[in-house]
């Protein structure tokens, strides 16, 4: 039906374009017929007559039909010259945008044909030039001239909208007409022709909630009081028509989604009306016992819910925080618990929204409540001191045995088990107490001193007897109270100076007193002289009375000649009951001072001269030292001289100097290695020394060879004869050469070394398996061949 419409359509505009057509044809031609003027004459070159002749067309503005679809090509108009007479010699010709392409002319009668088929929305208008000339020659007759055709718009485009799909939010419970959103949409059309880009809107989908405006496309809500908790989102589908919406135009549609938007609309609201809970009585603070939940419909900000206890005889045992990422409300315990001191609890809960509308404060109030009832469960519980700590007072130096005092715990069950107790040996590593196991009483085991421990912390345990593990454990402090068991002393090791010009009642030193007491029985500290001395002619005694007290000078003239330290006794009291003192000694050292007072020398010059050295016995004493060292001088040198040999050229003997070592010992150094009194001349010992620089008396035989030397003889026997045999031979060498002495010894435990004499020795080796070695070996098996082998041979 639509298509059907639409064809029906394009038909009757495309009658009503001929006619219209048509109209403006014979109107233009009404209009701008012209006919042909003659010119006027004018006198050119060489007396030539010019005859200049007005342009008569026939001219229209044309006018073209788009869409037109039918079967012949549209008459777009005529072109007609006034000097065309209709005998054929005229030529049209057509130029311009489209010529010969969409538009064609009849170069004979002027009409003009539009080919295809044009889209106003493509191309709203063509310019073309026309021009008549003469078709035998080409020559233009009338100068060229410029015309429009226009593209007449039919309603061939439907709105369409700038966005396919649009999405808008509006608050839930909105009055009514309260803006929504504004949709858009355009025509391709020409809006100056007819209505065909005159737009109206309207809702196709989505009534009776939300209306549009049809002029603006504006959507508006229709319905009050619209609840997102019961639909929140909305379909809504608005068309755009052309032609003023009336019948025959072309429309277009849009889909537009409205969401509603939360307000705190909905106060929080509890499931139930009782929540049942339960903790155990040895859970500690902190600890979750339960949750409840409100619930609101409402969503973000508007759902948030705070939740507080408001009522209940658990108010201060208990406690309740908010648990936002869930919503929940945490019942948490605040104290601890007592089964057998109260079995449940009540509460009353409240919940409230945090952010509150006042647009919607007459639908509250925007909050509930519920009841929380909490048992509390029975547990095995650990006994329980009556006291969280405890401090007891003992005198020191008190007997063993003193009771300090008494601690006691219960167990805290229906049971009500016996208890035992007992104190934590870490905390009493020298054993100073002891408690009863059964009534909790802590002794002493030995004397307390105060001075040297003045509190002592222990920790005693408390454990139930048939349940070894539950146990108890509290601190217990004790302290030493003060007895007055020291006396005082010198507060620091005094030494006084006085001058030996002192005056009369001058004071030298100020002394005070310390005391290892408490306070209590110590200061105020009373300062005395002993009853024996107490007119000391020498010094005396001032008490200050703020624990200290001042050595005054009695007398004038000390002399360190006389008495250079005096020793002052001074008996300090404190005030402690009974009171107790000590007799202390000052020493006092007579010194001398220049006349301003100022020490000048406490050494013992006294003693010096009181023992009558001069200064000259001193110089004598002196002097005899130095005596007594040169003299110890003297005989050292003279030692060394006598060690000095008589005999100068023994330092020049060379052989005395080759030392042979035939062991490890202590290096160069070492000369005791043997002694070198056998390797010297025995005829120079005698006090005979031969010449070796003439030619002796008697002449000897030449020497016979080397012989070996019997078995027997020792070392010292051969190196005395070959030096015998040395010096009594004209030609041995000169006296200072070097002697070569081989000889080996006989007799060695070890035994030779030399390879040689081994080779004249029978071997014990067997060399047999030399002649399994091959060729290579042939030759040294047979110097090293058997025995039997030489035998045979032999």
């Amino acid at each position: 039906p639509k298509m059907k419409e639409d064809n029906c359509l394009h038909a009757a505009l495309l009658c009503l374009g001929v006619l219209c057509y048509s109209h403006a044809l014979t109107t233009e031609r009404l209009n701008h017929s012209r006919p042909s003027l003659h010119g006027h004459h004018e006198k050119g070159k060489e007396g030539q007559v010019l005859h200049r002749s007005k342009r008569g067309w026939v001219w229209n503005q044309f006018f073209v039909i788009e869409e037109y679809t039918g079967p012949d090509p549209v008459l777009v108009g005529r072109l007609h010259s006034d000097i065309d007479s209709g005998d054929g010699n005229i030529k049209y010709i057509l130029s311009g945008e489209g010529a010969g392409i969409i538009f064609v002319i009849d170069d004979k009668s002027g009409n003009i044909h539009a080919t295809k088929t044009l889209d106003r929305e493509e191309r709203a208008q063509y310019t073309l030039t026309a021009q008549a000339v003469d078709r035998n020659t080409n020559r233009p007759l009338e100068p060229p001239s410029e015309f429009i055709v226009k593209v007449q718009d039919i309603n061939d485009n439907p709105p369409e909208f700038l966005h396919e799909n649009y999405h808008a939010n509006v608050p839930e419970r909105s009055n009514v007409g309260t803006s929504v959103i504004q949709v858009t949409a355009s025509d391709a059309d020409d809006p100056t022709y007819g209505n065909s880009a005159k737009l109206v809107y309207s809702i196709l989908e989505g009534q009776p909630y939300f209306s549009v405006e049809a002029q603006t496309g504006i959507i508006r809500t229709a319905l009050p009081n619209m609840d997102r908790e019961a639909k929140e989102e909305y379909h809504v589908v608005i068309q755009a028509k052309d032609m003023g919406g009336h019948m025959g135009g072309l429309s277009g549609t849009t889909k537009v989604t409205i969401t509603l938007t939360d307000v705190n609309d909905n106060p929080p609201k509890f499931p139930q009306s009782v929540y049942q809970m339960s903790v155990s009585e040895a859970a500690v603070p902190g600890e979750e016992v339960g949750r409840v939940k409100a619930k609101d419909p409402d969503i973000g900000e508007n759902g948030l819910v705070a939740y507080s206890i408001i009522d209940g005889d658990g108010m201060d045992l208990f406690e309740i925080t908010t648990d936002y990422e869930t919503q929940e409300g945490v019942v948490k315990l605040k104290k601890t618990l007592d089964y057998e001191t109260k079995k449940s609890y009540s509460l009353k809960v409240e919940a409230a929204n945090v952010h509150i509308d006042p647009k919607f404060i007459s639908n509250g109030p925007f909050k509930d409540t519920v009841t929380v009832k909490i048992a509390v469960e029975d547990a095995d519980e650990p006994p329980v001191f009556l006291k969280p700590s405890y401090i007891f007072e003992v005198q020191e130096n008190a007997a063993s045995g003193t009771v300090v005092g008494k601690v006691h715990a219960k167990d805290p069950d229906a049971a009500n088990s016996a208890i035992r107790y007992s104190i934590d040996r870490h905390t009493d590593l020298e054993r100073y107490f002891v408690i009863n196991a059964e009534d909790g009483n802590i002794k002493t085991i030995k004397a307390l001193d105060r001075e040297e421990m003045a509190w002592h912390n222990i920790s005693v345990f408390a454990v139930e007897v048939h349940k070894q593990h539950q146990e108890a454990k509290v601190p217990v402090a004790i302290k030493v109270v003060d007895v007055n068991d020291n006396a005082p002393k010198f507060a620091a090791a005094y030494e006084a100076f006085v001058c030996e010009n002192a005056r009369s009642n001058q004071q030298f030193i100020t002394i005070s007193a310390d005391d290892k007491d408490d306070s209590a029985n110590g200061p105020r500290f009373i300062f005395s002289l002993p009853p024996e001395i107490i007119h000391n002619p020498n010094f005396t005694l001032r008490d200050n009375r703020d624990n200290t007290a001042s050595v005054l000078v009695r007398r004038e003239g000390f002399s360190r000649q006389k008495q250079d330290l005096y020793l002052l006794p001074i008996v300090i009291s404190d005030g402690g009951v009974p009171p107790l003192s000590s007799t202390n000694t000052l020493s006092i050292r007579v010194c001398g001072c220049d006349s301003g007072g100022s020490l000048l020398s406490c050494n013992a010059e006294a003693y010096v001269l009181n023992a009558g050295l001069s200064t000259g016995a001193l110089i004598a004493i002196l002097a005899c030292i130095v005596i007594l060292l040169v003299i110890v001088v003297l005989f050292v040198t003279l030692k060394r001289q006598k060690k000095e040999p008589l005999i100068v050229f023994e330092e020049e003997d060379v052989r005395e100097n080759i030392i042979t070592y035939d062991d490890e010992g202590g290096g160069e150094e070492d000369t005791e290695a043997f002694d070198i009194a056998t390797l010297q001349n025995p005829d120079g010992i005698n006090g005979f020394i031969p010449r070796k620089d003439i030619k002796p008396e008697y002449q000897y035989l030449p020497r016979p060879g080397l012989r070996p030397a019997p078995n027997s003889v020792d070392v010292d026997d051969f190196i005395n004869t070959r030096i015998q045999e040395a010096d009594n031979d004209p030609t041995a060498p000169p006296y200072d050469s070097i002697q070569i002495y081989g000889y080996e010894g006989r007799g060695s435990v070890a035994g030779s070394l030399s390879s040689l004499e081994s080779a004249t020795t029978d071997s014990d080796l067997d060399y047999d398996y030399l002649q399994n070695w091959g060729p290579r070996f042939k030759k040294l098996a047979d110097l090293y061949g058997s025995k039997d082998t030489f035998d045979d041979d032999s």
